[in-house]
């Protein structure tokens, strides 16, 4: 999950070898939390939100079929 992940923040970004995904465990989900340069905030986020709402859904959806729980979060 968190190599999907990345390989979706990396294809979106002009700097794909600053992203780090990192992964942590609370209240029995699992929490993905996305890092990327300055620059590249804005291509991750999408106008309005819309890109990674799309993202979270995708990542919930493939989560769901495995039985998990998860949340994406986009860190400064």
């Amino acid at each position: 999950m968190k190599e999907l992940l990345t390989y979706i923040v990396q294809s979106l970004v002009d700097h794909p070898d600053e992203v780090s995904v990192t992964e942590r465990k609370a209240d029995g989900e699992t929490v993905y939390e996305v890092r990327v340069a300055d620059g590249d905030m804005g291509k991750v986020i999408g106008r309005q939100g819309r890109i990674v709402k799309q993202i979270r859904i995708l990542m919930k959806a493939v989560a769901q079929r495995k039985g998990k729980k998860i949340s994406v979060d986009i860190l400064d």
